[in-house]
């Protein structure tokens, strides 16, 4: 009981060897009869008839020795399932597909005793998604690998259902089998693995089979019983923990492409005007909304907007907003007020618990003179060779936060090459940054704008995401959209 524990696998170094018996087992003393070993029952503890047949014939004089090999089994038992738990905790702290895949590949390593390693998903369901991560193992290793037949891949007999891959699958010498797939043998000499032993990503649920791990040994060897039994009983858990993760992963694209396809598939082309967007929705999902829509009169319709709340309601109601803005901009689009108001109204009378705020601006390409009014907005932004200054909107509350929304209109004229930003307050959060921080941020972005870039306001749009976001704007570490509406006027 006092003998000391390995080292455990759970630790900062990842390529601890698999658990092994806490003390090697002691040494046969002579006249003694050699003891048979316990073999673990069904639920993982010694059988009783073992530790029966571990007394002997010797009675008391022999109940020493069996008793330190039971202790010591006992031991081993334990630092197993210390070292079990450790690993499904940290497996259970991943909240994301891609890391808890490698998490599992890692952990199986170190309980079967391997050095690479790469897991398949594949949802049995098709619905995906699908990818292939590698341990040890760069793109090109993994290209290599998906050259071979998949019928000759472990992976491939698992998740396509081939005879064999019912279950676990041990190649303890691949190199030595006869039968081995020309492509295969290459690519394993290639990449120098000899050995390999797979199990397959199920549960019993709806789930059913999503993939398969396959860990490979740089000589010819296989897991022993007791590394099977642990790897077996980390890979069920870990299968549970794939399938709540997937879910939640389809569940997020689900929404993106949701939100993404009530937005403008295009934008419109307008004589004197060039525009482009750039649209992310975070991973629940967000309210972040823009518009393009050619007026009457040779007139452009310029709006973005943000409704409170995240997730499918959020989605749907910044669908229902815009629709609606659409129909205004097209009735009374020359006053921007009124488009507003009437906005207003509707969200009042339809969805009294929400509100939003919007941007509107009337825009005459051929006079580059552009008439807005905003409610709760943050201000466009107005980059040009000689300024890059904010717009000077009213201050007006967000649309259905007061009993009657009222604003007055701002009018200005872009000189020409001057491009107008339009964004939401999505871009300013994803800073990080105070208010007043962030917008001097995005000033300092668009100021520093190169001049060859200046033409295209694309390439604007890009600069300014760069300078403003570093880590990009799909960091998967905010729930803020990110919207930004360029208009360059000839």
């Amino acid at each position: 009981m006092n003998a000391p524990h390995p080292p455990k696998v759970a630790g900062i170094d990842s390529t601890v060897p698999s658990p092994a018996h806490t003390v090697a087992p002691a040494p046969a003393t002579p006249g003694t009869p050699t003891v048979p070993a316990a073999s673990p029952g069904p639920s993982g503890t010694p059988d009783a008839s073992d530790a029966a047949d571990a007394s002997g014939p010797s009675g008391a004089s022999g109940a020493a020795v069996p008793g330190a090999l039971l202790t010591d089994r006992l031991a081993g038992w334990v630092s197993d399932l210390t070292t079990l738990h450790e690993l499904t905790e940290r497996l259970a702290r991943t909240d994301a597909l891609t890391a808890a895949l490698t998490e599992l590949l890692q952990a199986g390593a170190a309980l079967v005793g391997a050095r690479r390693g790469l897991v398949v998903l594949e949802p049995a369901d098709r619905l995906g998604p699908d990818t292939t991560i590698g341990l040890g193992l760069g793109r090109a290793d993994l290209g290599h690998i998906e050259t071979v037949p998949r019928s000759a891949l472990a992976f491939g007999r698992i998740l396509d259902g081939l005879p064999g891959g019912e279950g676990e699958i041990a190649e303890p010498d691949l190199l030595a089998e006869d039968g081995l797939d020309p492509r295969h043998r290459e690519v394993a000499a290639r990449l120098g693995y000899a050995a390999s032993y797979a199990l397959p990503l199920e549960t019993d649920g709806a789930s059913g089979r999503m993939g398969a791990a396959v860990w490979l040994y740089d000589e010819p060897a296989e897991p022993g019983e007791r590394q099977r039994h642990l790897v077996g009983l980390y890979v069920r858990y870990a299968a549970e923990h794939l399938a709540r993760l997937l879910e939640i992963e389809r569940t997020r694209a689900c929404m993106k492409t949701m939100a993404e396809e009530l937005l403008p598939s295009r934008l419109p082309r307008v004589p004197g005007v060039q525009l482009a967007a750039r649209h992310r929705t975070g991973p629940r999902g967000g309210g972040d909304w823009y518009d393009a829509l050619p007026l009457p009169d040779a007139a452009l319709g310029l709006a973005v907007g943000s409704v409170t709340g995240s997730g499918p309601s959020a989605v749907a109601a910044m669908g229902r907003l815009r629709a609606s803005l659409r129909a205004y901009a097209v009735m009374e689009g020359e006053d921007p007020v009124a488009v507003l108001s009437d906005l207003e109204l509707l969200l009042r009378l339809t969805e009294p618990a929400r509100s939003a705020t919007a941007l509107f601006a009337y825009c005459e390409p051929a006079l580059r003179k552009i008439t807005l009014a905003g409610a709760g907005h943050c201000p466009p932004l107005l980059v040009g060779e000689r300024r890059t200054e904010f717009v000077e909107t009213s201050v007006s509350a967000p649309l259905g936060m007061l009993a009657c929304w009222e604003a007055p209109s701002v009018e200005l004229e872009a000189e020409p090459g001057e491009t107008v930003l339009l964004y939401t307050d999505g871009l300013l959060h994803r800073t990080g940054d105070p208010a007043d921080r962030a917008f001097a941020r995005l000033h300092a972005a668009a100021a520093g704008v190169p001049k060859p870039l200046r033409h295209d306001p694309g390439a604007i749009a890009d600069h300014v995401l760069r300078t403003v976001l570093p880590d990009g704007p799909a960091d998967q570490d905010s729930d803020e959209d990110v919207v930004l509406l360029a208009a360059r006027f000839d």
